[in-house]
């Protein structure tokens, strides 16, 4: 096992974090989070290795992330594979963002772009292996459901870099994998919600009934119990998958049929149904991971932003520049990984005054004060100290 040892260098008003073997990464722009917040900007960083079949390391925020660099910086065109899961391109949400990481490569660094779609799942394996076949000398492989597939394809291809967004990290030299705090930002628009509730009821509708989504789930509802502590929190609904839109429309018309006034989604394309549900009751959805705000003005409340694009494109970055690190790297709030959307169209619904308030708790999330529930365990002890 090699120990990782980080040095944090300060240049240009940025931290450039370094690994025993080098590599570096600064922010890019974007938008998000309360109050007009832009831009991924640098985190912390924890380090850690991991088994014998190489050294899974982690770093919050921007910043490269850990183990072994890619070499020199590459002068011609990076040829991009991306594998897009069943939720598939149009989701206006996840994958979606992930494309938008590769367009932005495809623009400012000159990168060639070669996708595929996933109609099941048991395609992955296939179709990360057909981009790596065509060429493609980084692999993305977007949502969590494909970290077993990149565990397969990535020994047998050692010189792609394979890209793993949400799975847990994967113990390989070739492969990064990018995570996020979805909990604090779920926990933004959950306190927005408790705020803003006029029934002081709220619903939740997931996709796969996964430990990530879980983070989302239990992040919002400690949200909204920090905002008001009266707030009945229904019982959650899934849908069991990515995809069925008329599933996650039948869940939050329960949702709302049963007193809630505003619910949130993390199902990827099947969400759709809960803003289309939102729309038919006059009642408010919180949308995920694109802004989403645009779907149905006025009726999505705010959307929890969670800025794969930019995860994806500095990842490609790095690679062109030869500071591709193994290991994973973990966008949260303080570095703008999450965030909420900027009310567009709710402004006047919230008032000033609340969105002061989401600010402050936002400030608390960011130095630490509140450690947002990540998990059913940890949202009971939330909630037993809350005052």
């Amino acid at each position: 096992m090699r120990q990782t040892i980080w040095t944090g260098l300060a240049y240009a008003g940025l931290l450039i974090l370094t690994g025993c073997n080098g590599g570096s990464s600064g922010p890019t722009g974007g938008s998000t989070g309360t109050g007009g917040d832009t831009g991924i900007t640098t985190g912390s960083t924890t380090s850690t290795t991991t088994g014998t079949g190489g050294t899974s390391s982690t770093t919050t925020g921007t910043g490269g992330s850990t183990g072994t660099t890619s070499g020199a910086p590459i002068q011609g065109k990076v040829k991009v594979g991306i594998v897009f899961d069943t939720g598939g391109l149009g989701d206006k949400s996840f994958n979606d963002s992930a494309w938008r990481g590769c367009q932005k490569a495809e623009k400012e660094l000159g990168a060639e772009i070669l996708k595929v779609e996933s109609t099941k799942e048991s395609d992955y394996a296939n179709n990360l292996q057909s981009m790596a076949d065509k060429g493609a000398i980084i692999v993305i492989g977007v949502g969590i459901s494909m970290r077993t597939a990149i565990e397969q394809v990535a020994p047998n291809n050692p010189t792609v870099k394979f890209v793993s967004i949400d799975g847990e990290p994967l113990a390989m030299d070739n492969v990064r994998t990018i995570q996020f705090t979805e909990q604090e930002g779920s926990f933004l628009v959950g306190y927005l919600a408790g705020l803003v509730s006029k029934t002081h009821k709220l619903g939740f509708v997931g996709g796969m009934e996964l430990p990530l989504i879980k983070k989302f789930q239990y992040g919002y509802a400690a949200g909204a119990k920090q905002a008001n502590k009266a707030t009945e929190i229904l019982p959650a609904k899934y849908t069991g998958d990515w995809v069925n839109q008329d599933k996650a429309k039948v869940a939050a018309d329960l949702l709302f049929g049963s007193g809630a006034d505003i619910v949130y989604h993390a199902a990827g394309r099947a969400g759709l149904g809960v803003i289309a549900s939102a729309k038919d009751k006059k009642k408010f959805a919180i949308g995920v991971d694109s802004d989403q705000d645009d779907l149905e003005p006025g009726r999505v409340l705010t959307s929890m932003i969670k800025h794969v694009d930019e995860g994806v494109f500095m990842t490609i970055r790095d690679l062109k520049d030869g500071k591709f690190t193994a290991g994973a790297v973990v966008y949260d709030l303080k570095a703008g990984g999450v965030g909420t959307s900027e009310f567009k169209y709710t402004k006047g619904i919230i008032g000033d005054e609340n969105l002061k308030k989401l600010d402050a708790i936002k400030a608390k999330v960011i130095s630490g004060e509140i450690k947002v529930p990540v998990d059913e365990a940890t949202y009971n002890s939330f909630i037993a100290g809350l005052k």
